[in-house]
């Protein structure tokens, strides 16, 4: 199934662009769909955070390491 594409007018920073094109060595829109990834991949790296300290795992490491032969 085709993802749903919504089309935007944006005004940007002509040289926000620019630099961020350089970067990518690639157009706007797949400049812009890669920032807006990078932001989404922030958030949930923020969120994974948050839970640092309140997951406790018990995991036996050389049990988990032996192979089924």
């Amino acid at each position: 199934m085709a993802e749903a594409v919504k089309r935007v007018t944006v005004n940007l920073p002509a040289k926000l662009l620019s630099d961020a094109q350089g970067v990518s060595k690639t157009g706007i829109t797949e400049t812009l769909v890669e920032g807006l990834e990078l932001l989404a991949r922030r958030q949930a790296a923020q969120q994974a955070l948050r839970l640092k300290g309140k997951l406790h795992l018990r995991i036996d490491l050389d049990k988990s390491r032996e192979r089924r032969r």
